[in-house]
Formats: structure tokens, C-alpha cells, sequence
């Protein structure tokens, strides 16, 4: 049974912590989006000389895991004269991590748009530039508009590996709640419950904003 009056208690807390958690996974996202925009277009026009040393970079990052990411950023930063936050260096680490893995997708979705689009466009004078911003992008980023709904769930999910480096979020304050009142199961049952309904909720005004796309385009 959860014991109530211990929810009371830490219920500031586990409000701070998720405040906490939506933030990280907020801006984290907004880093993995910007960083795999970037990272797709280079894997889809630089030339091999600057594209290989860029997949070899992604391949490290999908290759390892992410909690080592956070550890090895949060040690190594320090040591380069980057003394920031416990918050900012999980969010960068994160975000890093996100970028890897939405180059491909961003990358997949530029390769989806059709080529005579584009050849319509140099036949019509756009620079390269208008190109990527009015023709190439918003068509990509419409394609792959669910997986990168399914990231952002995906981080808010991630953020509690910030946890290992002190952040004080979500996680972070359940494993306090459960190492003062040694009680496991109303800790971890009240913050299993609210990851479900941040999800749920993401992934309801994802699906509203994709129907809303959908009944656009007629």
C-alpha cells in the first residue's frame, strides 16, 4: 500500500523533480533536434573529406552508453576549463546523445524528399540555402515528425540518468524519498505513475498535432 502521508511529505520535492525532468528533456531535445538537423545535412551534401570523420564521431556516441556519456562529461568537463552545472552538463550530454541519433533520422527524411523538387527549384533560381529552408527541411521535419515525437518521450525518460551526477530530479528525488523512509514502493510507484502520465500526455498533443498536419494538407 503507498503510504500518504510520506507522499505529502516529499510532494514539493517530487514536484521540483519533475519540474526538473520536463526541463532536461525540453532542452535536451531542442539540442538533439538542432545538432541532428546539422548532422543530417552534412551526412546528406558534405563532401566524404568532412561526412566519414562526422559518422565516425555518431558511431562513438550510438556505440556507447549514455549514463558513461553523462559520467565521462561530467568528469572531463572540469578538467578543460568548463566548470558549468551538474543540470547544464547532463542536459549537453544528453542533448549530444540525442543528436547522434536523430542525424539518421533527420538525414532519412531529407533523402525522402523527391529530387526533382530540387531540380525544380535550381531551375527556378533558389540558392541552395532557400532550398534547405523552403523546400527541403519543412518537408523532412513533417516526415519524420513522429520519431522525433518518440525521442522527446524517449528523453523524458532518459533524464533520470542524470541522476548519477546529482541532479535533483524526478529519479533523484524518489531515491531520496526511499533512502530515508526505506520505503521502495510508494517512492518508485508515485514516479512510475508519473512518467506514465508524462508520456501519455506527450504522446496525446503529438497525435493532435499530427492530425492537425494531416487534415492541413487537404
Amino acid at each position: 500500500m503507498l503510504d500518504i502521508a510520506l507522499l505529502q511529505e516529499y510532494w514539493p520535492a517530487i514536484v521540483s523533480g519533475t519540474i526538473k525532468t520536463i526541463e532536461i528533456a525540453a532542452l535536451s531535445c531542442s539540442i538533439g533536434i538542432t545538432g541532428g538537423t546539422l548532422l543530417g545535412l552534412i551526412q546528406a551534401y558534405a563532401p566524404a573529406a568532412v561526412r566519414l570523420p562526422i559518422q565516425f564521431v555518431i558511431g562513438l556516441i550510438k556505440g556507447t552508453p549514455m549514463l558513461v556519456q553523462i559520467t565521462f562529461a561530467f568528469y572531463l568537463l572540469p578538467q578543460i576549463g568548463l566548470a558549468i552545472s551538474e543540470f547544464w552538463t547532463a542536459v549537453f550530454a544528453i542533448g549530444f546523445n540525442s543528436s547522434a541519433y536523430l542525424s539518421s533520422t533527420i538525414y532519412a527524411g531529407i533523402a525522402a524528399v523527391p529530387k526533382g523538387q530540387l531540380e525544380a527549384a535550381y531551375v527556378l533560381g533558389f540558392s541552395r540555402f532557400q532550398i534547405m529552408r523552403y523546400i527541403v527541411l519543412p518537408q523532412a521535419f513533417e516526415i519524420v515528425f513522429p520519431s522525433l515525437g518518440n525521442e522527446f518521450i524517449t528523453l523524458v525518460k532518459d533524464s533520470s540518468l542524470a541522476s548519477i551526477i546529482g541532479v535533483m530530479e524526478l529519479a533523484k528525488e524518489a531515491s531520496i524519498m526511499r533512502s530515508r523512509s526505506y520505503d521502495v514502493i510508494t517512492s518508485y510507484t508515485i514516479i512510475a505513475l508519473i512518467y506514465i502520465l508524462l508520456t501519455g500526455s506527450i504522446a496525446l498533443i503529438l497525435s493532435l498535432i499530427k492530425r492537425r498536419m494531416r487534415h492541413a494538407q487537404y
